[in-house]
């Protein structure tokens, strides 16, 4: 292997095993995540379409999937691979964290935009028809990048890193627990089920941000928005719905991120060790 191969390698198995992992889930699960919406969208599941055109909003997914998960493994394994050498074992899952938000943060560049396509497609019945680029441009037009492109980038952020903060870990730490009762090999299946269940135990964790980042998301108006924070909107909605209420969309969620952990980290594993298996 020559000293450019053995540069270029390191990147190309999470780069392109992370893309195709993404397309696969997000491909997979995309009717579950528009009910999940629906449920948490302010309007009401019926008034937000229902079980109709559950797949409203795909091709934007489907598009953008790949660099969005391509770009968050690459960073990930980079950052995971950078610090390894310089912190001692035990603390392995403050070194998977740190990786896993650095990932999240620089994912979130292009899943923001993406989200808020999506989730207006999803919960859009008056305008079917309007195409994600058209959505994008007349938020850009109308409240500008930060303000329409990027309407709940923070909260966001504030979603996905405490979700990678639990799901990544636990999934490391699953792997290492196979591996102690496995002779050290873990298989593309044993990955599967750990990623299920780090997936789902993560997401459920996780579901009142989700819920205040899908509010602020699907906010028509910034100006009579603009102090939408995730405190004051989560406390509304207690007031309004009770602890239950902060949960809405917790049933599809737990079902989704089961389903997507196992094909998800199922597929990046297979397709990771596939790409090395080529490099040897």
């Amino acid at each position: 292997m020559t000293l450019e191969e053995k540069v270029v390698y390191p990147w190309m198995a999470p780069l392109l095993a992370g893309g195709l992992a993404g397309l696969s889930v997000d491909v997979t699960l995309y009717p579950l995540d528009t009910l999940k919406t629906r449920l948490q969208s302010q309007q009401g599941f019926h008034n937000a379409g229902g079980f109709k055109g559950v797949y409203r909003g795909l091709t934007t997914v489907a598009c953008t999937s790949v660099p969005t998960s391509a770009l968050f493994f690459m960073s990930y394994e980079a950052t995971k691979r950078t610090m390894q050498p310089y912190v001692a074992t035990q603390y392995a899952p403050f070194v998977h964290m740190f990786a896993a938000s650095v990932g999240e943060v620089l994912a979130c560049v292009i899943r923001v935009p993406t989200e808020i396509a999506k989730q207006r497609k999803q919960t859009s019945v008056g305008n079917k028809n309007r195409s994600s680029i058209r959505i994008l441009v007349q938020a850009y037009e109308a409240e500008g990048l930060r303000r329409g492109v990027y309407r709940g980038f923070m909260s966001t952020v504030a979603r996905d890193l405490p979700f990678s903060f639990i799901e990544l870990p636990v999934w490391e730490m699953l792997k290492t627990v196979v591996r102690h009762h496995n002779d050290g090999q873990v298989t593309n299946l044993h990955s599967a089920i750990c990623g299920s269940i780090a997936g789902g135990f993560a997401g459920v964790v996780t579901t009142p941000l989700d819920l205040a980042k899908t509010r602020i998301m699907l906010a028509e108006n910034y100006a009579v928005t603009r102090k939408l924070k995730i405190k004051p909107v989560l406390t509304n909605i207690y007031c309004e719905s009770g602890f239950r209420g902060l949960f809405a969309g917790a049933t599809p969620r737990l079902t989704a991120f089961m389903l997507g952990g196992f094909v998800f980290f199922g597929v990046y594993d297979d397709a990771k060790n596939f790409i090395e298996g080529l490099k040897r």
